[in-house]
């Protein structure tokens, strides 16, 4: 069965609550500012300190070229010594078999490499280890000979920048918690807000009362507003109950008196048979006004399909201008109150039997289907009928809406569908209209399924 164009609507699967909105953009707006953060930290810190470590390493090389070169052979070799004991820098002969690892490919071991041939010249060479002795090796030479320098590695120490990476990682996750914590603050009292309305929406006045004392003042002032309002709606609610109880009393008493004085008053039997329709037909369309205008709250409970459905053929069974078949299992519960969907069924039935007939018999043969899907109970009523126009189909479930047929045969008020499809909201299902492929309408009913208790 189709559902009627535009009363189910697919949740988009990015559908998101205002919680997950606000954390996101709050979110989002936080990790972009580190970034841009972490983009000026590394500008103001990666170049002075690629730059400071070069500079450190190319004066000691410098120094000890200098020093080497003006001391003799033999003070040379106690100046290595020296240098090797107290200062951690060994300086040995390059060898043509040398071999060494290359210096670091990160972008700060590079920019110090570069560095460090623009200071010592182009044939310096910086390694990680040579001939298998890990260390910070600089290659360089003095008069023409090469020389090795091998210098303590914590000359160059890169904990500084992971150092700036943990903390990042800090900021970023207090962060998105401190952005949680603001989306939860934001949205609380609006997923309050969101609550009550649905009460509201449910006739339940009760339950629906927002705090009147909270600290920001806009919040305060929406919630005490909202509370007249349901204050209000709950009055004109009572006064409505109030009313229509005075009106089926003072309207349907007097309808009675007056067949009876048709019916004794009357010689014509002609004319007091159409005064009796018309009295029966007033008398019905007060009911369906009453019918539509019942209080929204509902007492649901697990109930039998078959034996309410039963029970609302029970009236139409001499009816030669109906005839119904019925396709469901014995045991199929739903969520429901027995008398609401009893008036469920028999405005759907009444609606096929004045709509539904087929053209050649004058019949309406109506199918009433139901299975279980999961959680839901999908019921299906269905006419063989010449059905109605895809431009009416949306506007047959409007209070008043009287389609084409309606019209002509102005025997009704255009509530039927509209009580069967406020019924189902209210017990917590869904209704939608649909033609058939076959031909004649389908009303698609959609309840809550029951377990055996």
């Amino acid at each position: 069965m189709a559902l009627k164009k535009g009363r189910f609507k697919v949740r988009s699967r990015f559908d998101l609550n205002l919680f997950w909105h606000t954390f996101f953009l709050v979110a989002l707006l936080l990790i972009g500012s580190i970034l841009a953060w972490l983009q000026t930290l590394r500008a103001l810190e990666f170049e002075p300190r690629a730059i400071q470590t070069a500079q450190q390493i190319a004066s000691l090389v410098n120094l000890s070229r200098a020093a080497l070169i003006h001391a003799d052979a033999i003070a040379r070799v106690s100046l290595i010594k020296t240098m090797t004991d107290q200062e951690g820098v060994r300086i040995v002969p390059r060898e043509p078999d040398d071999t060494y690892e290359p210096f670091d490919p990160d972008v700060l071991s590079q920019r110090v490499s570069q560095e460090l041939k623009s200071r010592l010249g182009d044939d310096t060479v910086v390694a990680n280890s040579v001939n298998q002795v890990d260390g910070l090796w600089v290659g360089f030479t003095i008069d023409g000979d090469r020389y090795w320098m091998l210098t303590d590695r914590a000359r160059f120490n890169r904990t500084g920048g992971r150092t700036w990476i943990i903390w990042l990682m800090s900021a970023g996750i207090l962060s998105l918690a401190g952005a949680a914590l603001i989306a939860r603050l934001i949205n609380r009292p609006l997923k309050q807000l969101s609550f009550a309305a649905s009460r509201v929406r449910e006739g339940d006045f009760d339950n629906c009362t927002l705090d009147e004392t909270v600290a920001t003042r806009e919040i305060r002032d929406v919630n005490i507003g909202f509370n007249r309002m349901t204050q209000k709606l709950a009055k004109i609610e009572q006064d409505r109950a109030i009313m229509l109880a005075g009106i089926s009393h003072d309207l349907r008493t007097p309808l009675a008196r007056l067949r009876l004085e048709t019916e004794l008053s009357v010689a014509d039997l002609e004319a007091r048979a159409n005064m009796a329709s018309d009295i029966t037909q007033l008398d019905a369309i007060i009911g369906k006004f009453l019918e539509y205008a019942r209080p929204g709250s509902v007492k649901l409970g697990a109930v039998t399909l078959r034996e309410v459905i039963e029970a609302c053929l029970f009236s139409v069974r001499n009816c030669e201008d109906i005839q119904v078949q019925l396709n469901l299992t014995d045991n199929l519960l739903v969520l429901a109150d027995p008398v609401e969907l009893g008036r469920v069924i028999s405005n759907l039935l009444e609606n096929a039997r004045r709509y539904g007939k087929s053209a050649d018999t004058g019949v309406a043969v109506v199918e009433i289907d139901a299975k279980a899907s999961d959680k839901w109970v999908l019921i299906r009523v269905r006419d063989h009928g010449p059905g109605v126009s895809q431009a009416q189909l949306g506007d047959l479930t409007k209070p008043f809406y009287r389609g084409e047929a309606a019209r002509t045969s102005a025997n009704g008020a255009g509530l039927g569908l509209a009580i069967v499809e406020k019924t189902c909201l209210r017990m917590g299902g869904t209704f939608a209209l649909s033609n058939t492929l076959s031909g004649g309408l389908a009303a698609n009913i959609r309840l809550q399924r029951a377990t055996a208790s």
